[in-house]
């Protein structure tokens, strides 16, 4: 079906593998567009509850596609970067959780494509970096904005300036990465999170996260009257019902979506 992706939905979890490992999955226009599309489809799709974002190979994504960006001119740069950024937003706003499983370079628009999704599980090979200054271009798919919320903004403009690529254990440190496990430990660490992701309400997953995505840009006051239109809207799901019930009777909830 996909080009440069793969994708597949085994037991309520979404499996996004970006394919091109011979270009070391680096993002031109094809896979963006394709990350657009499997995005559509997750979202609209009842079954999936987790997604687990991964590339082929030993790189998750090493950035954007240099070959194709070359030759861009300044109105074809502008659009380039806009279309990117487009995608990143789709992916962080998706209703379902994101796990990016970080197996190796994540530079450039591949640092950027982790950062849009809820949370980074790295390998102990995994490599971040923002290195567009050193080809005379800045971020162009959110990564100022991103990551400068994600480390602070003294550590965000040190790592974009200086163009350094680090560890997955200085990504830790930092806080661009939640855990960092050995390669063979990555996709069974992110199923196992998943997992327990999926047996969880989805509908109060769903507005947890938007909460806590538009939460952040408001003040105290704004994102706690958001939280409380959410926490009051749960009790109208049929899954508030069950998972209530389920904790008093002592017993596992079956929660349905609804």
């Amino acid at each position: 079906m996909y080009q440069t992706i793969k994708y597949e939905v085994k037991e309520n979890i979404a499996y996004v593998t970006i394919n091109r490992p011979e270009a070391l999955n680096a993002l031109n226009k094809t896979v963006l567009e394709e990350l657009l599309d499997v995005f559509g489809k997750i979202g609209a799709d009842d079954e999936v509850r987790a997604v687990i974002l991964t590339g082929e190979g030993r790189s998750f994504v090493a950035g954007a596609d240099i070959a194709q960006m070359s030759t861009l001119t300044v109105a074809e740069g502008r659009a380039f970067g806009a279309f990117g950024q487009n995608v990143m937003n789709v992916i962080e706003n998706v209703e379902k959780p994101v796990i990016a499983a970080v197996n190796g370079f994540a530079l450039g628009g591949g640092c950027e494509l982790s950062m849009a999704c809820d949370f980074r599980i790295a390998s102990s090979k995994a490599k971040f970096g923002q290195p567009e200054v050193g080809l005379g271009i800045t971020p162009g798919f959110a990564g100022t904005q991103r990551l400068s919320k994600l480390v602070g903004k003294g550590m965000a403009k040190m790592l974009i300036m200086t163009a350094d690529t680090i560890s997955a254990e200085e990504a830790l440190r930092i806080g661009l990465v939640e855990k960092v496990v050995e390669p063979e430990e990555l996709i069974p660490t992110c199923e196992a999170i998943a997992k327990k992701i999926a047996s969880k309400a989805p509908i109060a997953v769903a507005m947890s996260k938007t909460c806590v995505n538009k939460g952040y840009h408001l003040d105290m006051f704004s994102g706690s009257a958001l939280e409380a239109e959410a926490f009051g809207g749960c009790f109208g799901t049929e899954d508030q019902k069950e998972g209530m019930k389920a904790f008093l009777e002592k017993r596992p909830a079956e929660f349905k979506n609804k």
